[in-house]
């Protein structure tokens, strides 16, 4: 473990809500849970939106727009990592297989970096997997991730290159060689989904292996798997995420109040490891972003 490390807090997500009494999902809601996880050690935040009303996930400019209006009002200094997920979800239709089927979401590039062009946050997520997941289909193809990956750069966002199986791997070098993510992305590796990298020791180490030496990296695991995996993460030199969007439970049978909560225990976590959490403005330096 050399040096500090960072912690990014993923406030609420786009899956379905859980069974939580304190679940955010109206914006000023989402913006204090981001606000408190900041104070509690987060150096990052990690933001999807959802409807003020029904709380499913949303893809409205002004939802964004309000949120990170909301944090930055009484913080500009912590980092707004901001998703780009929503639209790739291709689901099959019954009666026809070459057709798509009810739930799919499927955006131009334009449309799935309409709020990052708006709102140039200091990063935003850049998943690039193709492959089963919830019931569909994710589809992040070369034409389209090689052209959201020039106009992310262009903004002058900083984009995280988030990778759900091995694959991903090979094309993020791709990517990489022809200058569509720049070389001095950070990773980070989803581990625990059904169909891609399982939530072990073993894929953790193979995900870290694959990437650039000294590239910073964030490991972390779905569900019951949060915590063991981000010590794993910082057992191999990475960085930590939690947060309500991969779980709300602090251990088995025990939720958390909050996604704050999950970020004391994740500072505690890694302290008790030895090692030592970065502020916002180290993150910031480390990752090469703007004081």
């Amino acid at each position: 473990m050399a040096g500090k490390l960072f912690l990014t807090c993923a406030v609420t997500g786009s899956s379905p809500m859980p069974d939580h009494p304190n679940f955010p999902f109206r914006p000023d809601h989402v913006a204090a849970e981001a606000l408190a996880a900041a104070q509690a050690g987060a150096a990052i935040i990690h933001l999807h939106v959802r409807d003020r009303e029904t709380g499913d996930p949303s893809q409205a400019l002004d939802d964004y727009r309000e949120v990170v209006g909301l944090i930055r009002a009484k913080n500009d200094e912590v980092i707004l990592n901001v998703t780009t997920g929503p639209g790739c979800t291709w689901m099959q239709s019954d009666d026809d297989p070459a057709v798509c089927g009810p739930g799919t979401l499927m955006f131009t590039a334009q449309r799935r970096l309409e709020h990052i062009l708006d709102l140039k946050p200091d990063m935003c997520t850049l998943d690039i997997c193709t492959m089963q997941l919830w019931g569909g289909v994710a589809i992040n193809l070369d034409p389209m991730i090689t052209t959201m990956g020039h106009m992310i750069q262009d903004a002058g966002v900083l984009p995280e290159i988030e990778c759900f199986e091995a694959g991903d791997f090979v094309f993020a070098d791709d990517l990489m060689a022809k200058g569509a993510i720049p070389k001095n992305a950070p990773f980070t590796f989803v581990l625990g989904t059904k169909y891609g990298l399982p939530a072990t020791t073993e894929a953790m180490l193979y995900a870290r292996n694959q990437i650039p030496r000294e590239t910073p990296f964030t490991g972390f695991g779905v569900s019951r798997h949060s915590f063991p995996m981000a010590a794993q993460s910082v057992l191999l030199g990475g960085n930590v995420r939690v947060g309500f969007e991969d779980t709300i439970y602090l251990r088995r049978g025990r939720l958390a109040a909050d996604n704050a909560d999950l970020v004391r225990w994740g500072v505690e976590m890694v302290e008790r490891m030895g090692g030592d959490i970065a502020s916002a403005g180290e993150t910031r330096a480390m990752l090469g972003l703007k004081q």
